[in-house]
């Protein structure tokens, strides 16, 4: 089966955007990992496809991180929209457990997802291997290749693969194959910055970064406010997740409220909130090419304060007041106490 490709946009004009693959799209991404479970709240299905609707005209064009029923929600309302409107649509294949990688089974798992999203192209398929050791995902990458060259898929990434398994990766298949690596990144999280980036510069890929608002502590609503209990049911799993990060690696709760005064007082200066700040350090490094930001789809949006970081960028000014907070903190060493990029995964 041969599809032919063709370069699509999917960015508007009021938003920044970038080349992946053959597509060109916006550099704000709307993440659905919390239509994966309730933890997190939860609407009406018919509340969900409303805010779709509302992300979408606004400019907000691309969704990914599709888990189990994301993948059906996505491809129902993808389907409902007018031909001429682009969505579009990035979901995982994720393998956890040692396989025996044949050209069945990748056709298989590679169909159940465009069955599921209603696609007869995947636009972006990202690739997760939990076991290093079992070298299969070089052969079920090269499969994949030639299902990419046959149009079964639009552009191949990898998510949370760390800095060597990515340069072997994109070694071995040769230039242009994998388009990007989704990996937390953040004021926060820099593992990035100690070998991925060079990666990234050496192949030519582009980072898909979540994590970017820590789970929504990068915002005003904790600034002078206490540590919260981690065990409280106002935390989501997400936010459980980086206040470990914060509190027990990065530097602790002090240090962090020194750091979201400093991002109170940039946002300040130029009209923006703190959020706005953290997202715009992230995209300004050249290496990345979105930030995925969770949406609670229905129950809360910032679709206009987020759409203001396009066309902002930061001083020189504003980067050195925050590196007197970050060169305090272990920011730099986390990649030795957790591990290069994905591996808290593993």
């Amino acid at each position: 089966m041969s599809r032919k490709t063709h370069t699509s946009r999917f960015a508007s004009s009021d938003m920044e955007s970038f080349q992946l693959g053959p597509s060109i799209l916006p550099r704000m991404w709307s993440g659905l990992w919390q239509l994966s479970s309730n933890a997190w709240g939860t609407a009406p299905l018919p509340r969900i496809r409303e805010a779709m609707t509302r992300y979408v005209d606004t400019g907000y064009t691309a969704f990914a991180d599709h888990y189990g029923s994301a993948e059906i929600i996505f491809g129902q309302f993808r389907r409902s929209l007018p031909p001429d409107q682009p969505v579009f649509g990035a979901t995982k294949w994720c393998v956890f457990t040692d396989i025996e990688s044949s050209q069945e089974l990748v056709e298989a798992a590679v169909k159940e997802r465009m069955e599921r999203m209603q696609m007869d192209r995947i636009d972006l398929l990202q690739f997760h291997w939990q076991n290093y050791s079992q070298k299969g995902y070089l052969s079920t990458l090269k499969i994949l290749q030639g299902l990419k060259t046959d149009g079964w898929i639009s552009a191949l990434g990898l998510c949370n693969f760390d800095s060597i398994r990515t340069d072997e990766i994109c070694t071995q298949l040769g230039p242009g194959v994998i388009s990007s690596n989704q990996v937390q990144f953040s004021l926060i999280d820099t593992r990035p910055l100690h070998g991925m980036a060079d990666v990234c510069e050496k192949h030519g890929i582009k980072l898909l970064c979540y994590g970017t608002l820590c789970g929504g502590f990068l915002s005003e609503v904790w600034l002078n406010k206490p540590m919260p209990d981690r065990y409280s049911n106002h935390l989501t799993p997400s936010q459980r997740k980086y206040l470990d990060i914060i509190v027990g690696v990065w530097g602790g709760w002090q240090l962090f409220q020194e750091l979201l005064l400093v991002l109170y007082d940039i946002g300040n200066g130029h009209g923006l909130s703190i959020s706005n700040i953290a997202t715009r350090w992230v995209l300004d490094h050249p290496f990345v090419g979105a930030v995925i930001i969770g949406t609670r789809l229905g129950i809360s949006e910032h679709l206009d304060e987020n759409l203001r970081v396009n066309g902002f960028r930061l001083t020189e000014s504003d980067k050195a007041a925050l590196d007197v907070v970050l060169n305090r903190s272990n920011g730099c060493r986390i990649i030795t106490s957790i591990g290069d990029c994905g591996a808290e995964y593993r």
